[in-house]
């Protein structure tokens, strides 16, 4: 333990006015060398660390809360591809019908529902693994591992239907009316 011997010059009278450091003896102040000394003397004990409890609970903390969290973490990135190909989808069939009315040619939108991928001039989109396509499209355009749903320059398409469905069962079918060419989407069942 080291001793210092603090002396002030100046004192101050409790109005403020200086006095000389000669009137008041020097003070000796003991400061410990570490917290860990002190906590050894109010406590009578050698110093140290974590104990072997302390070290397991907040193990078991973490433990607990990757638990809880690394299951969420998965569900809600699951949950934003499968919006994110919703949008993808719904995006490249808006476009297809735009492009058709603003060029006056027909536009076609590929659909391969064994390699969950959509496509339109050139442009592809892939879903994720897990991710199914089922689709309803005019057979006079399709084949047996590709469907074509058509969007014609005056606004009318050949029209079909897309049950996209996520693996945890969620599933939303794309509609293409026939007649306008408009895009929808409503929920369906996996039942």
């Amino acid at each position: 333990m080291q001793r210092l011997a603090v002396t002030a010059k100046i004192r101050m009278w409790a109005t403020g006015i200086a006095r000389p450091a000669s009137l008041s003896p020097p003070r000796v102040i003991e400061f410990p060398r570490q917290r860990d000394e002190l906590r050894c003397r109010l406590n009578n004990s050698q110093p140290g660390g974590f104990t072997l409890l302390e070290m397991i609970i907040a193990i078991a903390i973490v433990a607990l809360l990757l638990a809880v969290t690394v299951p969420s973490t998965q569900r809600m990135y699951q949950s934003m591809q499968y919006r994110e190909s919703l949008r993808d989808v719904l995006a490249m069939l808006s476009t297809a019908r735009r492009e058709a009315l603003d060029s006056g040619r027909p536009q076609d939108v590929r659909i391969e529902p064994y390699e969950r991928r959509v496509s339109l001039n050139g442009e592809q989109r892939q879903l994720p693994e897990g991710f199914s396509i089922a689709v309803t499209a005019a057979s006079e355009l399709s084949d047996g591992a590709v469907a074509v749903i058509r969007f014609y320059p005056e606004g009318g398409s050949t029209g079909g239907d897309l049950d996209i469905s996520s693996p945890t069962g969620r599933g939303v079918r794309i509609t293409v009316d026939w007649l306008m060419g408009s895009v929808s989407q409503a929920p369906h069942d996996q039942g």
